[in-house]
């Protein structure tokens, strides 16, 4: 299965790493990148590039639709750069899905199974 690189707004890429392996164990194959406030878009693309060219197949999780880590990916991608699938609204159910599914050896449903972990718990609360 494809190696997972998460990007971000600060810190949050990291710590959700963080989060994810405090349910699941060490995760070698998860690479985190973050943007951080004194940076530009040139910047956050110098160290995407880095991370991903050790790289031969991934694909990458951004917190945010239309914010600057996923505007770069986009980017790289609309220029034929390279060629991965981006996924945005990145949450810890979405990373573990990937886990499990890494794990026992088939392709995860992102979307799908993020789409139905999106609970409003007050519902199915006994009244």
């Amino acid at each position: 299965m494809s190696e997972l690189v998460m990007i971000s707004h600060g810190h949050f890429c990291s710590e959700l790493k963080k989060s994810a392996e405090m349910i699941m164990g060490p995760q070698d194959s998860i690479h985190t990148v973050g943007l951080e406030p004194n940076e530009s878009p040139e910047d956050f693309r110098a160290k995407f590039e880095k991370v991903t060219s050790e790289l031969s197949d991934y694909i990458v999780f951004a917190d945010l639709m239309g914010g600057t880590p996923c505007n770069v990916a986009a980017r790289i991608l609309m220029e034929g750069a390279a060629k991965f699938d981006l996924y945005a609204g990145m949450n810890l159910p979405m990373v573990i899905s990937y886990i499990n599914a890494a794990m026992v050896g088939t392709d995860a449903d992102i979307v799908g199974e993020t789409k139905a972990g999106v609970v409003h718990v007050n519902d199915v609360l006994p009244k």
